[in-house]
C-alpha cells in the first residue's frame, strides 16, 4: 500500500469511527452526547474551568460551548460557582448527578471497547494505543488551523448528535 492510499484509508476509517463513537453515545446515555461527554470529561479531569476555557481547549466557538453548557446545566450535571480568588469568574463544576452519570458512561464505554478489542494481541493494542497518542498530539503548539475542524463543521456534528 503506497503512501497516498494509507493516508485515504485511513481518513475513511477514522471518519467511520467517529460516526460510530456518536452513534453509540446516544445509546449509552440518551440525554448524553459524545460533546457533553466529552465536557464532562475535561470538567472532571480539570477539576472545573470557564467556559471559555472549554471553547480554547477543543477549539470552539464560545457560542458553541455556551449553548452545550446551559444544556448540561439544564440537565443538572454541572453548576456555576464563584471562583474564590477571583469573584468576577464564574467556574463551571460537576455536580454529584453530573458524576455518577459520567461514571456510568464512562464504564459503559470501557467496556464496549475491551469486548471490541478482546480478542487483539496485547502488543497490538500497545502499538495502536501509541499510534492513537501520536496522532492526538498533532498539531503541535502554536501549528496552524489547517488540520482542525472548523467551528460550522464542529457545531453540525453537535446539531446532528442533538437530534438523534
Amino acid at each position: 500500500m503506497e503512501a497516498d492510499e494509507a493516508v485515504e484509508t485511513i481518513q475513511r476509517e477514522m471518519t467511520a469511527f467517529a460516526r460510530r463513537a456518536r452513534a453509540s453515545a446516544g445509546r449509552m446515555h440518551p440525554e448524553l452526547s459524545l460533546v457533553s461527554y466529552t465536557l464532562l470529561g475535561h470538567l472532571e479531569e480539570s477539576g472545573g474551568c470557564r467556559a471559555t476555557d472549554l471553547a480554547a481547549h477543543y477549539a470552539l466557538d464560545k457560542s458553541t460551548v455556551s449553548r452545550q453548557v446551559a444544556a448540561l446545566e439544564r440537565a443538572r450535571l454541572i453548576e456555576r460557582r464563584v471562583d474564590p480568588e477571583d469573584h468576577r469568574v464564574q467556574v463551571l463544576h460537576l455536580t454529584g448527578t453530573g458524576r455518577r452519570i459520567l461514571a456510568q458512561v464512562t464504564e459503559s464505554r470501557r467496556t464496549a471497547f475491551r469486548e471490541r478489542l478482546a480478542h487483539w494481541p496485547a502488543e497490538d493494542l500497545e502499538r495502536f494505543a501509541a499510534y492513537l497518542v501520536r496522532y492526538n498530539a498533532w498539531p503541535p503548539e502554536g501549528y496552524g488551523d489547517d488540520d482542525q475542524e472548523t467551528d460550522q463543521e464542529q457545531e453540525a456534528d453537535q446539531e446532528q448528535e442533538a437530534d438523534q
